[in-house]
C-alpha cells in the first residue's frame, strides 16, 4: 500500500502481466448453471419494481407539490431521494452485467433509462467495472475502488448524505460526487474535454481507461450529451410549464438522500486486502433486511458475486447458501461499519497496515464440476474491445 501511486503501465501492458488465478468456493456445475439462468420474469420483479416504486414517490411528491402540503411533500421527496439514490451505481450496475433480464433488450432499455435518471455512464463504467472484476483490487489493473479508502462519518459529509448531496467531491472511488460535480464533470465530457484531472484518483483511472478504451470514450461522448440533452429538456419544461418540481423528482432526485447507497457500498471493499487472488480476502459480503436487499439489488451479497458474476442479482442469497461451508460469515451492516472504522484507524498510524480476514482453508480436495467458463463469467459486461483480452 506504500507503493508510488503515481507510475502505473499502461493498460494493455497490465493485461499481459496480471494474472491473478483466483479462488473460487466450489460448486457443482448443474447447480451452478441453474442459478446463472437469467429471467425477465424475475427481472421485472427487480428492475420494474424499483422503477415502479420510484414512479408512484415521484407522482406522489408532485401532488402533494401542487396540493401545497408541505410536510408531506418533503417526507415523500426524501423517500423519493433514497429510493431513486440505488439508480446511481446500483441497479446500473447488474443491468451493466446484463444478467437482469433473459433479453437483452429488456437489459439495455431498463439500463438506459435509469442511467438517466441517475446521470450515470454506462460505457465509461462497463469499461472500469471489467477491469474491476478481472483485477479486484489489484490497483495496476482495477483502480474503480483505489484503496485504502476511508469509511468516513464527517458531519459535513452525513449533511448532505441525509439531505441534498450537492458538493461532494469524487475520490477515490468511480463515480462523479455530488450533483455539481456530476453536471460539471457531464458537460466537460459532452464537449469532449480531456486531462486535468489526474489528481482525482478517480478521474485519473477514467483517463487510462479513455486512452485504453477509445471506442468507449466515444460512446461517452456521446452519451453525456444524451444526458446533457435529456436534463436540459427537463429544466426547460418546467421553466414554459411553471413545475418547478419536476427538476426535484427527475432531476436531482438521485442525489437526495443518499444515505443508504453511501452506507451499503462503502462496505464492498473498504478495508480489505489489495494483491490477493482470494475474493473472500479483498470482498466483503453483509447482511441486509430485505427491503433494503431489494433497492440494493442484492449487492449486500457482494463476495459471492465476484466469485460468480454471471449470477443474477436474484439468486446471489441462494448462491451463498450453496457456499457458505466456505466463506467467513457475513457480517451486519453495523458490525461491518466498525470493523472499517477500525482498520481506518490503524491504517492512520500505519499506511501499510491491511487487515487479513480469517477464512476457512481453500477448499481444493473437494470434488467441483464448475467450469473455468461458467465460472469466470462476468455477463455481457465487457466492452467489444475487451471481450477477447484476458
Amino acid at each position: 500500500m506504500s507503493e508510488s501511486r503515481t507510475a502505473y503501465p499502461p493498460l494493455e501492458e497490465v493485461r499481459k502481466t496480471v494474472r491473478p488465478r483466483w479462488y473460487r468456493s466450489p460448486i457443482d456445475k448443474q447447480r451452478l448453471r441453474e442459478l446463472c439462468e437469467r429471467s425477465d420474469r424475475e427481472g421485472f420483479v427487480q428492475a420494474g419494481g424499483h422503477l415502479a416504486l420510484y414512479l408512484l414517490l415521484a407522482t406522489l411528491t408532485v401532488v402533494f407539490w401542487t396540493k401545497g402540503l408541505w410536510w408531506l411533500f418533503f417526507l415523500s421527496l426524501w423517500c423519493l431521494g433514497f429510493v431513486a439514490s440505488f439508480f446511481k451505481g446500483t441497479s446500473v450496475h447488474e443491468l451493466g452485467h446484463g444478467t437482469v433480464f433473459r433479453s437483452r433488450q429488456l437489459n439495455r432499455v431498463f439500463l438506459y433509462l435509469l442511467s438517466l435518471i441517475g446521470w450515470w455512464d454506462p460505457f465509461d463504467y462497463a469499461s472500469s467495472h471489467t477491469y474491476h472484476h478481472r483485477y479486484t483490487t489489484y490497483p495496476e489493473a482495477d483502480r474503480e475502488n483505489l484503496l485504502p479508502l476511508e469509511p468516513s462519518l464527517r458531519p459535513g459529509l452525513l449533511l448532505q448524505l441525509f439531505t441534498l448531496n450537492l458538493f461532494t467531491r469524487p475520490g477515490r472511488n468511480f463515480g462523479k460526487g455530488g450533483l455539481l460535480w456530476t453536471v460539471y464533470l457531464t458537460v466537460r465530457r459532452a464537449l469532449g474535454v480531456q486531462g486535468g484531472l489526474s489528481a482525482i484518483a478517480s478521474q485519473e483511472w477514467l483517463e487510462r481507461l479513455h486512452e485504453d478504451q477509445p471506442e468507449a470514450y466515444r460512446q461517452s461522448v456521446l452519451w453525456s450529451r444524451v444526458l446533457i440533452a435529456f436534463h436540459g429538456s427537463v429544466l426547460l419544461l418546467a421553466l414554459l410549464t411553471g413545475l418547478w418540481v419536476l427538476p426535484l423528482v427527475v432531476s436531482v432526485a438521485a442525489y437526495i438522500a443518499n444515505c443508504g447507497s453511501y452506507f451499503f457500498g462503502v462496505t464492498q471493499h473498504c478495508g480489505l486486502r489489495e494483491n490477493v487472488p482470494d475474493f473472500r480476502k479483498n470482498t466483503r459480503s453483509i447482511q441486509l433486511p430485505r427491503p433494503f436487499e431489494f433497492l440494493y439489488w442484492h449487492m449486500n451479497w457482494h463476495t459471492e458475486h465476484h466469485m460468480y458474476a454471471g449470477v443474477p442479482c436474484y439468486h446471489l442469497k441462494s448462491l451463498a447458501r450453496e457456499l457458505a461451508d466456505d466463506m467467513p460469515e457475513p457480517q451486519s451492516l453495523v458490525g461491518a461499519w466498525k470493523e472499517m472504522r477500525k482498520i481506518h484507524r490503524q491504517q492512520q498510524h500505519d499506511p501499510d497496515y491491511e487487515f487479513d480476514r480469517p477464512v476457512p482453508p481453500p477448499n481444493n480436495d473437494r470434488a467441483s464440476d464448475s467450469d473455468e467458463a461458467l465460472a469466470a463469467s462476468i455477463g455481457d459486461l465487457a466492452p467489444q474491445a475487451l471481450k477477447s483480452n484476458r
